[in-house]
């Protein structure tokens, strides 16, 4: 199970550094798409240590958090900003939802989710 969680942690710590490179180059789309994989591969990692088992395929990341049973543990900001997060998946959207969510990511919205997203991972790597 050790080598699922550093491989879950490998690819989070991998997409906070893509992260950072989009923001750097006013991607603001894929800063939160990026922000959102982070999370959701950290969740996984934390999900295979507490479970003992494989994380199930989603990207839904309140539903990854209830299924591992460390939903409830996360403040109300960290809540805040998983529901931030989630829709900024945006692997398989349509072209006009893209550009609606793009319309909503400005460069200081970004730096936030940015940060939250350093602060959320840094929080769950501590309990790993």
């Amino acid at each position: 199970m050790e080598k699922k969680i550093n491989y879950w942690k490998d690819l989070s710590d991998y997409d906070m550094e893509t992260a950072e490179v989009m923001l750097q180059n006013k991607r603001y789309l894929y800063v939160g798409f990026m922000c959102h994989q982070v999370i959701e591969k950290i969740f996984k990692a934390y999900y295979s240590k507490l479970c003992q088992q494989t994380a199930p395929y989603t990207h839904n990341l309140s539903h990854l958090a209830r299924q591992g049973g460390f939903f409830d543990h996360f403040s109300e900001e960290q809540k805040r900003l998983i529901f931030t997060l989630e829709p900024l998946n945006i692997e398989a959207r349509y072209p006009s939802y893209k550009e609606q969510l793009l319309k909503s990511l400005s460069d200081e919205k970004c730096r936030i989710i940015l940060k939250e997203t350093k602060q959320l991972k840094q929080w769950i790597e501590e309990k790993l």
